[in-house]
């Protein structure tokens, strides 16, 4: 079972997009070293505050799939860098 968070995110203290990207890169640095998944951003390469980052989990079972997106999901909203304003999962 493949699963994916697609998750649209503000980032209010970003002045510029550096300091967007290093926001952004330090999110997902500490999500694949503490969850089993993989994170990129998908979107909004070019706006500051803006950014839409997809989390991928692979597992023959469905509920660990599940788990372990809900737990990058609880991971994300801990972070005071950002808010997550839309997710949206998709299952293949």
């Amino acid at each position: 079972m493949i699963g994916a968070a697609h998750c649209e995110c503000l980032i209010y203290q970003a002045q510029s997009l550096k300091e967007k990207r290093a926001v952004v890169k330090s999110i997902t640095t500490k999500m694949k070293q503490k969850l089993n998944v993989s994170v990129a951003e998908m979107d909004y390469h070019d706006l500051w505050q803006r950014t839409a980052i997809t989390i991928v989990s692979v597992n023959r079972d469905t509920t660990i799939v599940e788990k372990e997106l809900q737990r990058a999901c609880e991971f994300m909203d801990q972070l005071p860098e950002l808010e997550r304003t839309i997710t949206e999962f998709e299952w293949l």
